[in-house]
Formats: C-alpha cells, structure tokens, sequence
C-alpha cells in the first residue's frame, strides 16, 4: 500500500513542479513539460529504483501489464516468483492504473474546447498521410523480413507484431502476439526495444522534428489558407498556459468540466463490457471521443477556460508514467542484436519514408508529424504531440487516424505474418 501511495504521488505532483519550473524559467519552457517529463521517467525507471523482476514472473507477464493480486499471492506462496516480483507487480499495477484512469479523463477534457467545423476541414489531409504512413510501414516491414529471416526465429510472427504495434500500439501488440503464439521472450524483448526506440522517436517528434521538417514540407498555415488560421494562432498560443486555474472560479469551472469527463468516461467503460474483450479499448476511444465531441458543440461547455490545460496536465502525468516502464538495460543484450535492428529500421525506417512520402504529395509537416505520432504510438499520445506542436486543431485528425489503426491494425498484422510465412 505504501509503495502505491508514493507512486502515486511522485506521478501526480512530479508534473505540478514540471509545469511551474517551466513557468518559470524559459529555456525549460522552450524544452516543454512533456519533454521534461519522459525524461524525468526514463531516468526514474532506470536507476535501479525498482525491483528486478525474474524470468518466472517475465514469462507470466506475456501480453499484460501486471498480475491480478490474488494470482501474485499464490504464486508467491508456491514458490514460483519472488518477494522482488510482488513487490514489482505491484509498481506495475500502480502504474496500469493511472494510465488507465488518466488518458480516458484526459481526451474529453482536451476536446470541450475544439472547434468541429474547423477539424472537418482538416480530415482529407489527414487521411491521406494515414495511406503514406501505412505504405511506408509495409515497406520497411518487408525489407526487414528479407534481411532477417535468416537471423531471427520465426520472423514472420515479428513482422506481424510490428504491422500491429505501429498500426494500434501496445493492445494490438498484445493481441497479434497471442493470435500467433508468440514466445515469451520475444515478446518482452519486442516491446521493451519498441519502448525504448520508440523514446527516442517521440522526444524527437516533441523537439525538432516541427523546425525540421518545415525546412522542406509545406507549412500547416500555408497549406490550409482557406482556413481561419488567424483564430487557431491565437486558441494555440495559449496551450501550455496554465496561469489562472487555481483561482476560486477557475477551480469551480474546472471540477465541472472534470466531472463531466468523468462521467464520459464510466459511459465509455460500461459500453466496452458489451463487446468482445479485444474490442473493448477500440470501444472506449471511439465512446469518449464521440460525447466529447459532441459536448464540444455546447457553448457553455466549450467555453470553459483552462479545460484543456487541466487535460494536457494528465497527458504529463501519462508521459512520466509510461515513460518510467521502459527498460534500458534489455536493449543491450547482443545474443538478440538482430531483433533489436529489425525493431528500429521499423521505427525509423518508416518514419523516414513517410516523410519523404509526404514530400512528394506534399502534406504539411504538422500532419505529417501527428500521423505518425498516431499509428506509432496510439491515440493517446496524439495530444501530447499535438500541445508541443501548439496546433490542438490536429487532435481531432490524429485520434480519428489512430482509431483507424486501431480497428484494422490486429487484422494487417495477422494478414502480413501469415503472407510472409508462405513467401
């Protein structure tokens, strides 16, 4: 119990102290709170803090985040896993928990404040990075299969995990890697390489990647002129500005808007447990995005201040969270070198194709930037790139490509294993 209290409150109140010292300072502020909170977890996650887990408990874990309690308690009685591994299903279970509650809270919150109309002038442009992003992927796919097949057992079991982890993330990893019976290791091994490689992408996407790819991509203000580009400036501009929320109107207004997105939530949730459990989080997503949309059109609601500021602070929370999950140490065993190479020319090999894609059929550098954010890391992480790009107009566009890669992700990964199986 105590050790889910202190996590919970290093997780909680971590991105208070992040947010002020960026108020405060500009050269963090120009790093930006999110930025500075996957690298506070990636160094909280790997210094040693929390126990080492055994191969017994490794191997129990395939496919899920933690253990139920009283799953540990037998298993600890029997003698199968350790005092260390109690103590770390426990870490593990905190922070399922908070991913679970944060994200699904977070979403409506962030989009009371959008403008619909605007969003659906937006969607073509989305969707046609969606066909370059899934080109891109299914081309490094191959090209990764050919080059090691002979290198990496069962390969084409790997390159179906990776359609599906880089078309709907984690669920759909976990899903293909059951359809295929994926060993244990692998599967660890696969997901610890795409947390730690996929780290890497992300800081990249939250930092530079706007700057650079506008060097040679169409701007977002350029290549949407017919739009009110003058108003979204000024909406963006105050993102990460979250000045004025404590005072005593702001915080009435605020628990509002929470408690709406609250309720939005548990509707979501009691929806999920009328469909197969593999389409329970696809159910969600689309529930919550659905009501908090259409509570958007609300003016009383959509005019709350701060309502995406108060969401933006449960991306932060997310991002320190999930970012504190990755495993360092397992990217630097060289017996699986191979698996480790085939995992990052997927990453970044796609990435840079897309990007090449989206010159040739010139889409802007902000949609180029929040598709992939989508497939490769799963709606959830589309605001937090959205709010370092400053353009919370993308967030519509990204959630809608990411559920998408949700829907037909598991499909495409079984489809292309079992192709290249018979190739």
């Amino acid at each position: 119990m105590l050790t889910t209290i202190l996590l919970t409150l290093f997780y909680f109140l971590t991105p208070v102290l992040i947010i002020y010292l960026c108020h405060k300072s500009k050269t963090l502020n120009k790093i930006g709170a999110v930025v500075l909170a996957y690298s506070i977890g990636l160094i909280f996650g790997n210094i040693g803090i929390f126990p080492k887990a055994s191969l017994a408990y490794k191997n129990l874990l395939t496919g899920k985040v933690s253990l139920p309690k009283a799953e540990i308690e037998q298993l600890f009685s029997s003698g199968i896993i350790s005092l260390n591994d109690v103590s770390l299903n426990q870490v593990y279970s905190t922070q399922d928990l908070i991913m679970t509650i944060v994200i699904p809270i977070a979403i409506p919150l962030l989009l009371f404040s959008l403008d619909v109309k605007q969003w659906l002038k937006l969607a073509k442009e989305a969707f046609k990075s969606l066909i370059l992003a899934m080109v891109s992927l299914l081309i490094v796919i191959f090209l990764g299969y050919f080059l090691f097949k002979g290198y990496i057992s069962e390969s084409w079991k790997i390159s179906g995990m990776l359609v599906g982890i880089y078309t709907g993330g984690t669920p759909n990893l976990a899903a293909i890697a059951t359809a295929l019976d994926v060993n244990p290791n692998t599967f660890i091994l696969t997901h610890t390489y795409d947390l730690v490689l996929g780290a890497i992408c992300l800081l990249f996407l939250l930092t530079v990647a706007q700057r650079l790819l506008n060097t040679f991509l169409p701007h977002f203000r350029e290549s949407h002129k017919h739009i009110n580009l003058k108003e979204l400036v000024t909406e963006s501009e105050g993102v990460d500005n979250y000045l004025g929320m404590l005072t005593k109107k702001g915080v009435v207004q605020l628990l509002k808007a929470l408690g709406l997105s609250v309720l939005i939530f548990a509707l979501g949730g009691a929806l999920s447990l009328t469909v197969p459990k593999d389409a329970q989080m696809v159910t969600v997503i689309l529930t919550i995005t659905t009501l908090g949309l259409l509570f958007s059109m609300i003016k009383a609601i959509n005019n709350i201040d701060k309502s995406f500021q108060l969401g933006m602070y449960l991306i932060i929370v997310f991002s320190l969270v999930v970012s504190s999950m990755a495993n360092l140490n397992a990217m630097f065993q060289i017996d699986f070198l191979h698996l480790f190479l085939f995992v990052a020319l997927v990453v970044f090999g796609s990435m840079i194709i897309h990007i090449i894609l989206s010159w040739i059929f010139k889409v802007d550098s902000d949609t180029t930037i929040i598709t992939i954010t989508a497939l490769t890391y799963s709606p959830p992480f589309v605001p937090v790139v959205a709010g370092a790009l400053k353009n919370k107009e993308l967030i519509i566009s990204g959630i809608t490509v990411g559920i998408l890669g949700y829907a037909f992700g598991n499909y495409a990964g079984v489809f292309i294993a079992y192709l290249l199986k018979g190739l």
